[in-house]
């Protein structure tokens, strides 16, 4: 037992030390969340045989083409707000059309955001406007 006792003793001294605490002065804060991109999505459909297609986000600037249908494009925009266009003009329709018909559609998240649709062979319609988030 006499010999156990010095054992204890040194082994309980050897614990003891400084000791670090850091106790914090005010709440920490959270990180800061991820970003959050939104999916903006150009559709452009009807019975065209080509359409031009003039586009716009803050992303790919002016964007302009000349297609066949149907037409999809998008980008990922992490902005809470940004100004969008899309226009559309048929070039050619077949020759079997009678009733001509072009929709063009502006989709954030897989909701439609603005519509168009005409039965003109030569209108051109046009939609644009500041999603928020």
């Amino acid at each position: 037992m006499r010999r156990v006792l010095p054992v204890i003793v040194v082994l309980a001294l050897a614990g003891c030390g400084d000791t670090i605490v850091n106790v914090p002065t005010a709440p920490t804060a959270p990180p800061p969340a991820a970003p959050v991109a939104d999916l903006v999505q150009f559709r452009v459909d009807g019975n065209a045989a080509s359409v031009r297609i003039r586009q716009s986000d803050p992303l790919n600037g002016l964007t302009q083409t000349t297609t066949t249908l149907p037409y999809v494009a998008g980008f990922s925009n992490t902005q809470s707000f940004a100004f969008v266009s899309l226009e559309a003009t048929p070039a050619t329709f077949p020759l079997t059309v009678t009733a001509p018909f072009l929709s063009v559609q502006i989709v954030v998240n897989g909701t439609v955001f603005r519509e168009a649709s005409s039965v003109d062979r030569t209108a051109t319609i046009a939609v644009s406007g500041t999603y928020r988030r």
